[in-house]
């Protein structure tokens, strides 16, 4: 079977996961509907056992927009991942599991909106589209959400890595070796030093153009500035020699 090392940097982004066998077929996201410090007893455990069983990576996912991105950010860049199992309540707030469940099914538009989700602010911003269909092309979603049950976890991560198929609560399940195409290199923290490079309309758009000609202009005069300084110094060196 075809495995591959995932990209050096692997994985890109940080976030609240384990990280396990980077050979696995599979990643587990529990969705988490409470602070990061109130996280309960039964989501730990979920979260421990796609880790102990042998997920790539297992963790919690709280928002359809910065926490897909990263989650997706991290997958990406290991192609030996082709599943990923959900599990976990729904976050009310977010309504993140049926937010990714749409992902799967509808993908974005070209603003990069999730389709077919209520979900609010359900946008990934800060992810090139050609990273947004490698994620959906590369990985197939497993849905355990509203499911607690360990051992059930267990079977799932089982059935992802056997080397034939085999039926899964309706899925068919097996390792098919590692996607062909090599690893994605995509990272979100560019958006901290560049948030307006991604307009969303024609407006924005427009606004992006003006500051960056305002941007020119005020380098331009900023050497201007400078190399004038320069020639009135030289001269004034002249005149003192002279």
């Amino acid at each position: 079977m075809h495995k591959v090392q995932p990209a050096a940097n692997y994985p890109p982004e940080d976030g609240r996961y384990i990280r396990g066998n980077d050979f696995s077929p599979v990643v587990v996201a529990i969705i988490l509907n409470r602070d990061a410090d109130k996280i309960p007893p039964e989501i730990q455990e979920l979260v421990r056992t796609g880790a102990e069983s042998g997920a790539a990576l297992s963790g919690t996912i709280q928002t359809p927009n910065l926490g897909f991105e990263k989650m997706i950010c991290n997958v990406v860049a290991n192609p030996n991942i082709r599943y990923l199992i959900m599990g976990g309540p729904e976050s009310e707030g977010h309504l993140t599991g049926a937010a990714l469940k749409a992902l799967f099914q509808h993908g974005v538009d070209v603003r990069k909106h999730i389709l077919g989700t209520e979900a609010l602010h359900a946008i990934l911003h800060n992810l090139p589209l050609e990273v947004i269909e490698r994620f959906r092309l590369q990985v197939s979603l497993i849905d355990l959400q509203f499911e607690g049950d360990l051992d059930v976890m267990r079977q799932a991560i089982q059935a992802c890595y056997q080397e034939r198929a085999v039926n899964f609560r309706g899925y068919s399940l097996y390792d098919p070796g590692a996607y062909p195409d090599p690893p994605l290199i995509s990272q979100i923290t560019w958006r901290v030093t560049q948030p307006w490079a991604e307009p969303e309309n024609e407006s924005e758009q427009m606004a992006k153009q003006r500051m960056q000609a305002l941007i020119e202009r005020l380098r331009a005069r900023g050497k201007s500035e400078k190399s004038d300084q320069v020639s009135g110094g030289e001269s004034e060196q002249k005149e003192s020699g002279s």
